[in-house]
């Protein structure tokens, strides 16, 4: 197994899903890759549990939102290992858009000393 550029002819998901069907479909799959990189690093950074719900109500959103962050995150690995470099491309400008948005100190959302705890899901690791 070695990377390719593939025109098309990569299997994605499911057997029957492949970008053999032509480059709109090749185009497709690799902005639903793009999409589904985006949304992990924005469930990563996302602040869902507001001040003052119930720890127990917390507890179960967190739970919830680490369940989503991880199915998401090994869909985008499992894109990643049809050893497509488009897909890999795509997964990578995905992600980094996403911390762009979402994590970085770029809008000024955060102070530097306030960004460690601004996050309600641990970072994820690879």
């Amino acid at each position: 197994m070695v990377f390719s550029w593939a025109k098309g002819d990569t299997e994605f998901f499911f057997l029957d899903w492949s970008g053999g069907y032509g480059l709109l479909s090749y185009s497709l799959s690799l902005r639903l890759v793009f999409l589904l990189s985006t949304f992990v690093e924005w469930l990563s950074h996302a602040r869902l549990v507001k001040p003052g719900v119930k720890n127990v109500t917390a507890g179960i959103l967190q739970v919830a939102m680490y369940a989503v962050r991880t199915a998401a995150a090994y869909l985008a690995m499992l894109a990643v290992m049809s050893f497509d470099g488009g897909v890999l491309l795509s997964a990578v400008c995905g992600h980094s858009l996403g911390f762009l948005i979402f994590g970085s100190q770029m809008f000024g959302k955060y102070k530097v000393e306030e960004y460690q705890d601004q996050s309600d899901l641990p970072p994820l690791n690879y």
